[in-house]
């Protein structure tokens, strides 16, 4: 593989939302051959599921790692946080030469920095890649960051992918340091909006607190981001747990305490574990599906 060869054959482990935005994406830029493994194909109750998002999105899905990495190219790691050190050390023994390993999951630089011993001890070429926003709309056009030596043959590999890719240094941690600490911000928002309107509504003083707040901050709408925020933390609040709790590692190595990521991380997994439908964008519900639960 060289800057100017287009990929032939690519592989995804995990195959969530991240995965399936790319592929919509692409269309006709997809390679010839793309493969997946994801590990809710070992579980009884979410192996028919997993199948069917395989066939739905006419890929080649397997039932064991090795398989979908076999001649692959390129490797999107899209795995929760808590599972991307696992996944590179599972998946190095059977990563072919040479192959990129594009690590897109929202971990502390240590964590990627011991994923890539294992991808490079085992021949491959690891990539720092942080995703900067969310994937659903942007699909495959969303803004990465990039760092680790191999990040120039990385942009390349992905601007044949109609990617939006960014350079942000040749060591990696470096893309995921800017990401962990974009989070403390985006993520702190999210659980904040679902202290304040939970309680809110609760308290029977909602409308008051909205009036408030848009009265402070006009340039928001915040009755809307509130709902929005809310649906981030129902839909995907535990992968988002796991990301603050990566946060959390990366402060602590910054020599800072980070009370508060723990905190968010806390607040996005109990929202989560509510195994709530988000239902239609209007916050006063949302925040009533919530309250009768907690």
């Amino acid at each position: 593989m060289n800057d100017e060869t287009r990929l032939e054959r690519l592989a995804f482990i995990g195959f969530g939302e991240a995965a399936t935005a790319f592929l919509t994406g692409w269309a006709d830029r997809r390679p010839a051959r793309v493969s997946a493994f994801d590990i809710k194909t070992d579980a009884p109750q979410t192996r028919t599921e997993m199948l069917a998002r395989y066939e739905a999105h006419v890929i080649c899905g397997a039932m064991e790692i090795a398989a979908a990495l076999e001649e692959a190219e390129a490797v999107f790691s899209v795995v929760t946080a808590d599972q991307a050190l696992a996944a590179a050390r599972a998946a190095a023994p059977a990563l072919p030469e040479g192959a990129l390993w594009l690590d897109c999951n929202s971990c502390a630089p240590e964590t990627k920095r011991r994923a890539a011993e294992a991808i490079e001890a085992a021949g491959g070429r690891y990539v720092d890649v942080a995703v900067m926003a969310p994937v659903r709309k942007l699909q495959h056009r969303v803004p990465l960051l990039v760092s680790g030596p191999h990040a120039g043959l990385a942009c390349a590999v992905l601007r044949g992918l109609d990617m939006r890719p960014e350079i942000a240094g040749d060591t990696v941690g470096q893309a995921s340091t800017v990401k962990m600490l974009r989070s403390v911000m985006v993520k702190g928002l999210e659980a904040l909006c679902a202290e304040c309107f939970l309680a809110a509504r609760r308290a029977g003083v909602e409308a008051q607190v909205l009036a408030s707040l848009e009265a402070s901050d006009p340039d928001i709408d915040w009755r809307h981001r509130a709902s929005y925020n809310l649906e981030r933390m129902m839909v995907h609040g535990t992968r988002r747990a796991a990301e603050m709790r990566e946060v959390a590692a990366t402060l602590s190595a910054l020599g800072l305490p980070g009370g508060l990521s723990p905190a968010i991380a806390e607040w996005q997994e109990a929202i989560a574990r509510l195994g709530l439908d988000p239902g239609a964008d209007e916050l006063s519900e949302r925040l009533d599906r919530v309250l009768a639960k907690l």
